[in-house]
Parts: structure tokens; C-alpha cells; sequence
């Protein structure tokens, strides 16, 4: 079967002539042929420009938590922003934002902003102005955003380029990377319990901050094994190192209060974005009171023309709204099993080797593999080519997940029993087709 993308492709080729690639974010750029021009999102689905409609399982890379365009979300954005969209002042949503996100997480303070980059970035910085440390510690394969400081070993970086486990290589993820940036940042594996004890053993006092995402979610939805996360918890409280959580995925998705309540683990620090505005744009930083403190004028600096605008607030106070009330999660939990379970029945009964990571809010397919990955390493064990066939023929009959393994299948709200049906059916056919074709 033959999608029909004449429109598509024709504004693609326009949009190439004014924007670098024809995309505003280098991972929406799949190759002239699969780049795709969205027209419209309603639910669980979206339709290019040439009306092939696909059932939505990207969600913006993780956002859209309720479902596209999902109606008491837009109706309070519409209404707010008949007053007026900014102000060089506070306004009554973001103080309910925030009395919300501290309530749901149990975070003492909250600053807003605009993306997941803007408040890592701001984190890293609020956690060496409080221990008064320069080096902090990332794990291979997790990625922390666009700036400069994260850009090492993220889950686009050559397994064969990361050195020994005893020795990990930075692989740097970007031209125009200053060369003494690469000193202040330590990766690690994720799950490696001996790896992080010498380490910190060794130069607890140079580490400001051990940044983490209690689940990876750009590598694949690899769980942390059990204690991994109590005893990051327990070293940075020993060490007086900040444990920043970034739960721009996890956050107000796996749990209403994301990892740290999933997890039962309480941060210093927590990164917020993505699901909290169901696809506006607003992000925060939440923490400890005594971390928290060190942010203020002539202190530690953070800002932003736009943080808390009333757009991005007005849809983060319906959203949050939405998620304390009614049982957003627990639905897609239930509707997310679901999928998994089916969809690990059909490559069982085809006899195609794989092993399912993550949660059903936000899940990956590794096929190849039959034990449970712990790190990117092991990820790197899967046949990735396979399953890029595999989303490819989804994606032909409707289904998008992401052509990449390493990116999560996301669920939402919309996603429906009817909707996992006919998923189920087009995972039939499109694994029967790989098959037939290899």
C-alpha cells in the first residue's frame, strides 16, 4: 500500500527554500521522501497535508498528554488571551500553576519557563550556585535538551565511540561546542551501581549536580533497576551534591507527581515541560525550599521575557487542572498495557525476538533482544534496522510511532480501546509484511 503525499511533499520543497532542511528541529527531518507536513491534530490522530490520517503515537515527542487540540485545554487558552497574551508582571495563572505543581509533586518552590532545554539549562545553574561546584554527572544515552553543557552522550552518539564502561568517552553531539566545555561534564551507564560509587568517591567535592532521567526517554524507556534511584538519593545527600530529576517526559505522565512519585523518590531539584501543557509551550523548575533559595536577583540568575505567559499558563493550569480531577493516567496505564501486551503477542506468535521497556504511558519496542536492557549500551544490542522497517510499514498504514527506536511510544488520553483495536490490526499486517519482505 501507497500513501498519497503530492501535497505534502510539494510543501516540503517549499518549506526547504526558507528553513535549513525544511524543519525547526533537526529530529522532525527524516530524508526528503519521509519528512512529513502536518496539516491538523484532532485527538489521538493527525492528518498531513494530503488528508492520509495517522493514529498519533510521537504526540510531539511526548506532550500531548489528553489528546490533540483537546477541547477544555483550548477553550481556556482562547479565553485567557482575550486580556492580553505577556506582562513585565505576575499574573493570578502562574501563581495557580505553580500552587498546582507543588501540590501534585511535592516540590516546596516553582519557577516557570518555556521549554525543557530553558530549565535544565537553569537547574544546572541553580545547582552550582548552591554547592559552589562546577562538574556534574549524565548518563549515556539520556538527553537533557539543546545546550551546550548536555550535548555528550546522548542517545544519538555511536555506541562504538563511548570507550570502555571503566573509561567512558564524551562523545560530543554537535559542532560549535566550545572544546573546554567537555571538562565539566562526567557520563556514566545508567543502572552501573559500582561505576557511580568510585566516581563519587573519588571527586564528590569537583560535582555541583548528578542529573537524571529516572526512565530514558530517548533511549528506549529503560527502567532504572531496583535501589538505583535510592541510592543516587542516598550518595547525593552523603556528598552534598544536588540530585536533579529531568522529568520533561515522566513528569505529570507515569504518575500525577511523575517519577518522584511513581519512583517514591524525592529530588532536590525536578525539571518539568512537555505533558504539563498537553503541546503549549511552558516548562518549570521545582525544588527544595534550601536549594530553591539561591535563585534571585543578584544571586543566581533566572529569567525569561516569556516565562509564564499566559498562553503557555493558562494551558498548564487547565491541564494540571484536568490531571488532579479525573483519571487521565490510570486510563492510559490500562489502554497502554493493552498495547503492549498485543503488540508483544504478535511478535511472539511471528517469532520475532524482542523485549517491551518502559511504562504504558511512554514504551519501547527493542527487537533481537530477549533480556531487559539496563543501559544505552545494551540498548545498542537491538537490531534498530528492523524496527525502523517495522514503523515504516505502520506508518504506511496509519500507525506513527517514531521511525527511530530510541524514541518512546507516547499515549495519550484518546487513545482509546477502539484506537489500540485498530492499532493492534495494523501492527498484524505490518510485521506480517517485514516478514514477508525479509
Amino acid at each position: 500500500m501507497t500513501r498519497d503525499l503530492t501535497q505534502t511533499h510539494a510543501l516540503f520543497q517549499k518549506a526547504k527554500q526558507f528553513i535549513p532542511q525544511g524543519v525547526n528541529s533537526n529530529f522532525r527531518y527524516w530524508g526528503d521522501e519521509e519528512t512529513l507536513v502536518i496539516m491538523r491534530g484532532e485527538g489521538a490522530y493527525i492528518w498531513d497535508m494530503d488528508e492520509n490520517r495517522y493514529i498519533d503515537y510521537r504526540l510531539a515527542f511526548g506532550p500531548v498528554i489528553l489528546g490533540h487540540a483537546y477541547p477544555r485545554v483550548v477553550k481556556r487558552v482562547a479565553n485567557a488571551i482575550q486580556d492580553s497574551t505577556l506582562f513585565a508582571w505576575t499574573t493570578p495563572a502562574e501563581i495557580q500553576v505553580a500552587e498546582r505543581i507543588v501540590r501534585m509533586t511535592g516540590v516546596d518552590k516553582v519557577r516557570l519557563g518555556n521549554t525543557g532545554t530553558e530549565v535544565t539549562m537553569h537547574a544546572l545553574r541553580i545547582a552550582r550556585g548552591y554547592t559552589n561546584r562546577e562538574r556534574f554527572i549524565k548518563f549515556e544515552g539520556q538527553y537533557h535538551g539543546m545546550h551546550d553543557y548536555v550535548l555528550f552522550s546522548t542517545a544519538g552518539a555511536p555506541v562504538g565511540m563511548l570507550g570502555s564502561r571503566r573509561s567512558p568517552i564524551n562523545v560530543q553531539s554537535s559542532s560549535g561546542i566550545p572544546e573546554g566545555i567537555r571538562q565539566y561534564v562526567i557520563n556514566l551507564p545508567f543502572n552501573d551501581f559500582e561505576m557511580l560509587e568510585e566516581t563519587l568517591a573519588a571527586r564528590w567535592h569537583e560535582i555541583a549536580a548528578i542529573f537524571v532521567e529516572p526512565m530514558l526517554g530517548n533511549a528506549a524507556g529503560i527502567l532504572p533497576q531496583p535501589g538505583w534511584l535510592e541510592k543516587l538519593r542516598e550518595l547525593c545527600t552523603k556528598y552534598g551534591i544536588v540530585l536533579i530529576f529531568d522529568e520533561v517526559k515522566t513528569g505529570f505522565r507515569i504518575a500525577n507527581g511523575g517519577a518522584q512519585e511513581y519512583f517514591g523518590i524525592q529530588a532536590d531539584l525536578v525539571t518539568y515541560a512537555k505533558a504539563m501543557g498537553n503541546g503549549f509551550p511552558i516548562a518549570a523548575i521545582g525544588g527544595t525550599e534550601e536549594v530553591m533559595s539561591v535563585v534571585g536577583y543578584g544571586s543566581v540568575a533566572h529569567g525569561g521575557t516569556y516565562s509564564g505567559n499566559v498562553v503557555g499558563a493558562a494551558a498548564a493550569d487547565a491541564t494540571l487542572e484536568i490531571l488532579e480531577n479525573e483519571p487521565i493516567i490510570e486510563t492510559i496505564f490500562k489502554n497502554g498495557q493493552k498495547l503492549m501486551d498485543g503488540v508483544s503477542e504478535i511478535l511472539t506468535r511471528h517469532g520475532i525476538v524482542h523485549y517491551i521497556t518502559g511504562l504504558p504511558p511512554m514504551f519501547s519496542l527493542i527487537l533481537g533482544v530477549e533480556e531487559e536492557p539496563t543501559d544505552f549500551r545494551a540498548y545498542c544490542a537491538g537490531d534498530g534496522d528492523l524496527y525502523e522497517e517495522l514503523a515504516m510499514a505502520l506508518i504506511e498504514r496509519g500507525v506513527m510511532p517514531d521511525g527511530d527506536g530510541r524514541e518512546p511510544w507516547f499515549l495519550c488520553y484518546q487513545h482509546n480501546e477502539q484506537v489500540i483495536a485498530e492499532t493492534l490490526t495494523a501492527f498484524e499486517d505490518a510485521v506480517k509484511d517485514v516478514k514477508r519482505q525479509a
